[in-house]
């Protein structure tokens, strides 16, 4: 699984939420989690101070890098983004559209709290994580 940034902002703050539980579970039990760049990049642009960076710093080290052609990456995300045009559909935040794709290329359940991924799922192969 992929966890968006919504569902790490829910852990990081220590929220009991459903899907912040998931996370937590899945890294207590030493389960794989994966990240892509732009949640790593949303993660750590959040952070305020030093301590807390090298804290998340060291979690995220743990995790399971994925990585893709950034021009690649970048094409896939534009296809989506142009896909949900034609039905109508405006992604609010590109990244998401970014993160749909490494989600479908990986093949990859992404777990989220953030609308636009509904969204998405509906008009490609985006798999979403549902309990």
């Amino acid at each position: 699984m992929i966890f968006d940034t919504s569902v790490w902002i829910d852990f990081s703050r220590g929220k009991n939420t459903r899907l912040a539980d998931v996370l937590q579970k899945r890294i207590r039990n030493d389960q794989k989690v994966y990240i892509c760049p732009p949640i790593y990049q949303e993660i750590l642009q959040g952070i305020k101070t030093e301590n807390e960076l090298i804290e998340t710093k060291s979690l995220l080290m743990s995790l399971d890098f994925l990585s893709l052609d950034a021009y690649f990456a970048s094409e896939g995300a534009a296809n989506i983004f142009r896909q949900l045009q034609r039905h109508g559909i405006t992604v609010r935040k590109p990244n998401d559209c970014i993160i749909s794709f490494y989600a479908i290329h990986f093949n990859l359940k992404l777990v989220h709290n953030d609308s636009d991924f509904d969204k998405i799922a509906r008009y490609t192969l985006l798999k979403i994580f549902k309990e």
